[in-house]
């Protein structure tokens, strides 16, 4: 299985970082802002870089738009991850294209109210993690695994 783990530094990061018993033992690469913490936490990973900032930014949705069309034409991942922010858009939109898996978890301290990303990406994702019971109100096919911390 080929994972790909799309997402924003900071908080996103640290979120998908943690689901590291899931993917180590899987061939996997990172769609990531190259900002110093993920180029420190994901040293020893394949990684390509997307554009920033992300929130209501139409150029770099074009570009990371762009980017997602090339790199999941070349890397053909059996499912996309991701916990936001922005640049999961494209990737899931044109990962569903291409007949992608997608998971998408909604982040933690979210706990009655959609993020952006989350409500943009809801009509695409085969499952949608919330880590709070109340979030299923906000998204009724979501599965509530609780928090990842």
């Amino acid at each position: 299985m080929k994972v790909c783990l799309v997402g924003s530094s900071g908080g996103h990061l640290t979120h998908l970082y943690l689901l590291k018993p899931f993917w180590q033992d899987k061939e996997r690469f990172w769609v990531i802002f190259d900002k110093e913490d993920a180029r420190s936490v994901l040293r020893d990973e394949k990684m390509y870089s997307c554009y920033f900032p992300t929130n209501r930014n139409i150029k770099n949705l074009i570009k990371n738009t762009l980017l997602a069309i090339k790199v999941l034409r070349k890397e053909r991942p059996d499912v996309i991850i991701s916990s936001g922010a922005a640049v999961a858009v494209p990737f899931f939109y044109l990962g569903k294209l291409f007949g992608v898996k997608t998971v998408y978890i909604e982040v933690f301290d979210r706990i009655d109210k959609p993020t952006l990303t989350g409500k943009l990406v809801y009509p695409v994702t085969d499952k949608f993690i919330v880590q709070w019971e109340k979030m299923k109100e906000v998204y009724p096919k979501a599965i509530n695994l609780g928090s990842i911390f």
